[in-house]
């Protein structure tokens, strides 16, 4: 039991160490509320301000506490904090990273007092065939991947269509890569179908990026002089180079092949990358990084395959902090709860990174592949924090529910079964009791 309050301290005192770089140019009451919002989302896995307050333990009385932070967040994000927030994960990444941007979607579906509320595509409930619409609000998000392999977020914003002088969702999306080429310099943007856009080609063009675009089924290429579809290139076609990818979950033996092209946006050359035998259809991703070898098109298919740990990444944010269960309704409020929702995955992230070799991360990374290890982590994490107030029980019953919580958010445990799960649950007990 010594160990597990040895954790807490330690913890505590590494969140604390870390707000502190990201609010060092802050006012007093502003690094203090760095500080508690932080803490508070980490200890009690919600960005709930009533369940962050709650673990804050303050003598005022909690709807003052409330009152306090909720003050805060209507301030917006601290332009300073979110500074040093980037600088920060600067630090973490390898020189000209891969920048993954995707949409997302916050469901409201019984809001009706949130500002400039607009009608999205519920994407947990939508199939290939059909689509759910319901209140709420388009999320744009771009991640990199840390040294360590875990995704750390670069731009998250909250927009709506209903917003006074929005633009369009194109305008953020490029916002996003301003800040990727202002940021790193030189980048490779990996992205999915949906950024398949004449306007996405130009733009990357002209902030001088690579990039890795998955493309539609009706995408144009100029191709000996004449336009032809993609899909008409790719049934021309073998997979010739074999590699493994991994993809929802599951190691995959993939094919691969490869053609100069021109696109329509720039008629400058690129390459139609095709991959057999891990879709119904073969995938067909549109890249301007030169390919002259095998090594060269698998390097190409493995950067577009990294998009399934920002798809878990995803997945966390909401779940782990209850994301969409928010009650903050100003967007200029949503935007900041988002930012420091951002902070605490930011610091999951770096706790992975760390180099001590304690029984309790030597333990999860010897069962877990990295993305189970990301989502566990949250929870051990938020257990040890928890066992402060209930001892040993109620620590035992966090690492219980964890198991549950993981099988839960991973449907596809890189052929790991939930047995095996509650052995890494069963370790991590037995090692730090």
């Amino acid at each position: 039991m010594s160990n597990f309050t040895s954790n807490t301290y330690t913890l505590k005192r590494k969140i604390l160490t870390f707000t502190n770089k990201i609010s060092r140019k802050l006012s007093k009451p502003e690094r203090k509320f760095t500080a508690d919002i932080t803490y508070g989302m980490l200890a009690s896995g919600s960005c709930l301000l009533t369940d962050v307050c709650d673990q804050l333990h303050e003598p005022s009385k909690k709807i003052n506490v409330v009152d306090r932070l909720s003050r805060h967040l209507e301030k917006g994000t601290p332009a300073f904090a979110a500074s040093a927030y980037l600088q920060q994960v600067k630090k973490w990444v390898p020189a000209e990273p891969v920048i993954h941007i995707d949409d997302s979607d916050i469901v409201k579906p019984d809001g009706y007092k949130f500002e400039a509320l607009g009608i999205v595509r519920d994407g947990s409930e939508s199939t290939s065939t059909k689509n759910i619409y319901k209140k709420g609000y388009h999320v744009t998000e771009a991640c990199v991947l840390t040294s360590g392999n875990h995704p750390v977020s670069i731009f998250s914003k909250i927009h709506s269509s209903q917003e006074k002088d929005y633009k369009s969702a194109n305008t953020i999306t490029f916002q996003a890569m301003e800040l990727g080429a202002a940021l790193f310099g030189k980048a490779t943007f990996a992205m999915d179908r949906g950024y398949d856009d004449n306007k996405m080609f130009l733009k990357l063009d002209e902030l001088n990026q690579d990039y890795v675009i998955r493309l539609k089924s009706n995408r144009k290429l100029l191709y000996h002089n004449k336009w032809t579809t993609a899909t008409e290139l790719r049934n021309r076609r073998k997979g010739k180079v074999k590699t493994n990818v991994f993809y929802k979950g599951k190691d995959h033996e993939a094919y691969l092949s490869h053609i100069k092209v021109q696109i329509t946006a720039s008629r400058k050359n690129i390459y139609l990358v095709l991959v057999y035998g891990i879709t119904e259809h073969p995938m067909m991703l549109a890249t301007n990084k030169e390919i002259k070898s095998k090594d060269d098109v698998i390097r190409v298919a493995r950067i577009y395959f990294s998009r399934w740990k920002i798809e878990e990444y995803f997945r966390c944010k909401k779940q782990m902090f209850q994301f969409e269960n928010f009650r903050v309704r100003k967007l200029k409020a949503i935007n900041a709860l988002n930012f420091f929702i951002t902070l605490c995955m930011a610091f999951l992230a770096m706790i992975s990174m760390d180099s001590e070799t304690n029984a309790l991360k030597v333990s999860i990374i010897k069962t877990a592949n990295p993305a189970p290890f990301f989502l566990f982590l949250a929870i051990v994490l938020h257990s040890f924090l928890q066992h402060q107030k209930g001892g040993r029980n109620r620590a035992n019953a966090y690492h219980r529910r964890a198991v549950v919580d993981i099988t839960a958010l991973i449907p596809h445990h890189g052929g790991r079964s939930a047995v095996q799960i509650e052995g890494v649950d069963r370790t991590v007990r037995k090692e730090n009791l």
